[in-house]
């Protein structure tokens, strides 16, 4: 099973004059959707609250689904997208998915493929992408498989120069995090401060740069 090569038909651009208007959609699974965060939150939120500048008018849609793998967000989001983007000069998908591939059984290779092919039909359709990986659990040996789902994750996004934040080796030893893991009333989510944790590793790690403004 082998990737396919990476030869986009479109280019991402961003409009010269005038204020943007981009649409921004985020993919995912439980983890976009914000579960275990009280203040019902999650870190899409708070990243979409740090995103505001004048030069930018954003609308943000997050389309996180509990349970989602890669193949599911492959499945959907195509047609769920579209209509978020439609009429909007500026297209941006943030994705952020891979505990629940750790966790069915999904191999290494079909989650690089599922991840490679959304990349890839989104360059061709000149949409800017970026990735956030999953962030480490308090399971041992669903961490030991996100090692090295992350790491793929990372290779594919550099072979295509997609911006790729690790929120999984950062946070693994994180007190903070595994307290917060730890008090958490859903299994394997963070609450409040992980949520938080995790919207700062995204925020400062290439975020604006992506959007190209300052930050807010």
């Amino acid at each position: 099973m082998s990737e396919p090569t990476f030869t986009p038909s479109a280019e991402f651009q961003v409009a010269a004059d005038g204020p943007r208007d981009v649409a921004m959609v985020f993919l995912g699974a439980s983890m976009v959707a914000g579960v275990g965060d009280p203040k019902g939150q999650g870190w899409v939120s708070r990243v979409v609250g740090r995103t505001h500048h004048p030069d930018l008018e954003l609308t943000a849609y997050n389309l996180g689904v509990r349970g989602d793998t890669s193949a599911d967000i492959l499945g959907r989001w195509k047609s769920e997208c579209a209509p978020r983007w439609r009429g909007r000069s500026e297209k941006r998908l943030v994705i952020s998915v891979g505990t629940n591939d750790a966790a069915s059984g999904v191999t290494l290779a079909r989650h690089r493929l599922n991840l490679a092919n959304i990349l890839d039909d989104a360059a061709s359709a000149g949409i800017g992408t970026f990735v956030v990986s999953p962030p480490p659990t308090d399971d041992d040996e669903l961490n030991t498989k996100l090692d090295v789902l992350v790491e793929a994750q990372a290779d594919v996004c550099n072979r295509r120069d997609v911006p790729f934040v690790d929120c999984y080796r950062p946070l693994l030893g994180h007190e903070q995090w595994r307290t917060d893991l730890a008090a958490s009333r859903v299994a394997h989510h963070p609450g409040q401060a992980g949520y938080g944790l995790i919207a700062w590793l995204v925020l400062h790690n290439g975020w604006y740069d992506w959007l190209q403004i300052s930050p807010s």
